[in-house]
């Protein structure tokens, strides 16, 4: 899209023919230059992490991050996949766990809602699934509290 309000005459017509016998003849060569309205920015390695990172907090929405460093959602992600994504090769770590007490029990019979499993181990802890767990996921958790 052009404008008139930044930029120069950017159209230029010439005559080609040098010939004026008939007003029809002469044939009119009508050239546009269209510019960029500003070149092509180039990110540091850090100031790229810097605004992946930022995108990266909680409760941050990614087009309002872009939008405040004035670049395109597509290439935020982009940037996103190649420091994040990318990176998952490096060595797993550990997710902090604690274990807590039993909770009290409350009088009376528990009722079992439909759909539930309720798994009671010999070493005491009872794990309860509905009938949509992953059997994978369930096969791990049982696994690690066999020990």
């Amino acid at each position: 899209m052009m404008t008139d309000i930044d930029m120069p005459e950017a159209t230029k017509c010439t005559d080609e023919s040098t010939h004026k016998s008939a007003p029809m003849s002469a044939r009119t060569q009508c050239i546009e230059v269209i510019t960029r309205g500003e070149r092509r920015r180039r990110w540091s390695t850090e100031e790229k992490q810097a605004i992946v990172a930022e995108s990266l907090e909680p409760h941050v929405s990614v087009a309002a991050v872009a939008r405040k460093h004035g670049i395109g959602t597509g290439l935020l992600y982009n940037w996103r996949h190649q420091f994040v994504v990318k990176r998952a090769d490096r060595a797993a770590g550990f997710a902090r766990v604690e274990l807590l007490p039993q909770p009290r029990r409350l009088a009376g019979p528990i009722v079992p809602l439909p759909g539930l499993i309720e798994i009671v181990l010999p070493d005491g802890p009872i794990i309860r699934v509905d009938a949509q767990v992953d059997e994978q996921t369930l096969r791990r958790v049982l696994a690690v509290l066999r020990g």
